[in-house]
């Protein structure tokens, strides 16, 4: 009996306040490789105010991190802080509990490494997120923007200081 291969996330359901809109995975990784948008996905797009070569560089972003770093990381202190907090931005749609949420997290993360060789980017998340749909909160993002200056920031926080502490250990 052989068993059947887990699938990653295929729609990004976006919520912004009481609108949501929803892309499929495919359409954004089109977008970010050749920077092609479907008349849906522009809009959104448009929306957000973003020159769309930004957004195609978010996208692209590539994080090189060791995959038993990468577990190391989404298993300590810092990394259930930020996971908790993603849990919030991005979640499965039915996520009621955190850990359920951290689970899928932790899984894409390790999962979208491997699938990447040694490396991540939003895309790579996304196609390794373990539902059909993952939803993208806007307004949970935008708060924890709004404590941030930029999303680089952010993710370099998050990317290179706990990682000098995991190699240290």
């Amino acid at each position: 009996m052989t068993t059947p291969k887990a699938k990653g996330a295929e729609n990004i359901k976006i919520i912004y306040s009481i609108f949501s809109r929803t892309i499929t995975v495919e359409s954004l990784k089109k977008f970010a490789n050749d920077g092609y948008s479907s008349n849906k996905l522009k809009k959104i797009l448009n929306a957000t105010g973003t020159p769309h070569n930004k957004i195609q560089s978010v996208l692209n972003k590539n994080f090189e991190i060791p995959i038993t770093i990468a577990s190391k990381l989404v298993y300590s202190e810092i990394g259930n802080v930020f996971l908790t907090r993603l849990s919030s931005i991005i979640h499965t749609p039915k996520t009621n509990d955190k850990r359920t949420g951290m689970l899928a997290l932790r899984s894409s993360v390790v999962q979208g490494i491997y699938l990447g060789n040694g490396s991540i980017n939003l895309i790579k998340f996304f196609e390794s997120y373990p539902t059909e749909t993952v939803i993208l909160n806007v307004n949970a993002l935008s708060k924890v923007m709004n404590k941030v200056e930029s999303i680089s920031e952010l993710l370099d926080f998050f990317t290179n200081k706990p990682l000098e502490k995991i190699k240290e250990n």
